[in-house]
């Protein structure tokens, strides 16, 4: 009885505090006009409200990841918290922009150590069939939490206040903490030193390498610069003794897969996140609560299959179940691409993405264990961070495609249509590269 308390307590820390960074990006996409009138913003500078979060986040992953590793995971997942909560209380003061701007990069590396260290925690605590449950959930709470959050910021924007979203994060931080404290087993990590030039190279390469996406001037030159310092980054992991990511999780056939099918598919998915509420808002006439509650045919579906994965799992293996899940999203997103406003929400959206959803839960907790996979407890918190770059990394690129992509074709209905499109090719691929690495690997490893 007791060991059962003591797994709820602990999943419940980790799904928690991974909820809270979904939730924090899901306001922005809903709360932008809001923000953008009440601190007088302009477009430009508008957009760095999220820029500045997606910079630190993708800068300090490998950082956060590999930390926990070396100095312990709860008291380096306590200090996550401490900045994450701060700067969402900041984030929420904000009264210019600059203030929000800076509050929101602060807020970005709170999310970048808690991210790979929650995946790391949940990778010490369990083992066997719980390990699977956990992760399982882990998974299933990346989909799940993006649907709701679009929700809930829906209701924050049209109903009360942007703000309401980012003050609910400091007292649900302090929980978190105080939870941390009593359930989470006080670790020292495995020692040693801290890899400065490695921290510093991926600092600089992952931050341009963002830049480089998401950008307004110089992306250019911000992609040499990410090439050239992530080129000196790899080359130092290479030959230093206590790397912040070992080479060596990248030699792991199942790893090499899930980490380029995870890169694919969240671009997709990021995509679709994020321009499927426009094209309800903008051609369907739905308000911002109504295209966030519009997201429920996909939510509820997630949740049912969320609960099964476990057992499929053990039935069909996670390469098998990763392939149908890829796959069955690669088809609900060609469908998608269908949907005009003669075809309406009904056929075009929320049958598509009833099928969206039954793939992308029988995905991404699959990801999540092929990207952790055969690793040994000193480099967990390292290949967490991986697999939360690959999430973040993957997330910007796809999105940053697919909105080109929309724009392109004026970015109405067609540019929607061929937009969706390209999320299809990109699952595509990352079903390629879960029949040609993935499920190969795991049976290498049997």
């Amino acid at each position: 009885m007791a060991q059962r308390k003591r797994f709820d307590w602990i999943l419940l820390v980790i799904l928690m505090s991974y909820f809270m960074i979904l939730l924090d990006n899901s306001i922005i996409f809903t709360g932008t006009v809001k923000i953008a009138h009440d601190l007088a913003l302009n477009q430009a500078t508008l957009s760095w409200v999220s820029s500045a979060y997606s910079l630190t986040f993708g800068g300090f992953l490998l950082l956060g990841g590999r930390a926990g590793d070396l100095f312990g995971r709860r008291r380096v997942f306590q200090l996550g918290l401490i900045i994450f909560g701060l700067g969402s209380l900041l984030v929420g003061l904000a009264v210019n922009a600059p203030m929000i701007i800076a509050a929101r990069a602060f807020q970005g590396i709170g999310s970048a150590i808690l991210a790979p260290t929650t995946l790391a925690i949940l990778m010490d605590t369990y083992e066997g069939a719980e390990r699977v449950k956990a992760i399982a959930y882990y998974g299933a709470m990346a989909g799940i939490g993006a649907s709701v959050s679009l929700v809930i910021g829906g209701v924050f924007a049209s109903l009360l206040t942007w703000r309401v979203g980012f003050f609910m994060n400091v007292p649900i931080s302090i929980w978190m903490f105080y939870l941390a404290v009593k359930h989470l087993q006080l670790d020292h990590g495995q020692g040693g030193r801290l890899d400065w030039w490695g921290t510093l190279s991926s600092l600089v390469g992952m931050s341009a390498l963002v830049y480089s996406i998401i950008g307004n001037q110089a992306r250019l030159l911000a992609l040499i610069v990410a090439v050239i310092s992530l080129a000196g980054f790899i080359y130092q992991e290479r030959r230093t003794a206590q790397p912040i990511m070992p080479l060596r999780l990248f030699v792991d056939r199942e790893r090499i897969g899930a980490y380029i099918g995870r890169f694919l598919y969240l671009g997709a998915m990021m995509g679709f996140w994020f321009i499927t509420p426009q094209l309800m808002q903008n051609q369907l006439g739905f308000s911002a609560l109504m295209a966030g509650v519009a997201f429920f045919p996909l939510t509820i579906v997630n949740f049912i299959v969320a609960l099964q994965v476990a057992r499929l799992t053990a039935k069909w293996g996670n390469g098998g179940l990763l392939v149908a899940g890829i796959a069955l999203t690669a088809v609900g997103m060609l469908w998608l691409s269908g949907c005009t406003s003669s075809v309406g929400y009904w056929w075009g959206i929320a049958a598509p993405m009833v099928v969206i959803g039954i793939g992308q839960g029988f995905s991404l907790s699959p990801f999540t264990a092929a990207g952790v996979a055969h690793t040994q407890g000193t480099d967990a918190g390292a290949a967490s961070g991986v697999v939360n770059v690959m999430h973040q990394i993957g997330g910007s690129v796809g999105l940053s495609i697919l909105v080109t992509t929309q724009d392109l074709f004026g970015g109405h209905v067609e540019g929607f249509q061929h937009a969706i499109l390209v999320g299809a090719g990109l699952l595509l691929v990352a079903l390629v590269a879960a029949v040609v690495l993935i499920v190969p690997g795991e049976r290498q490893s049997k």
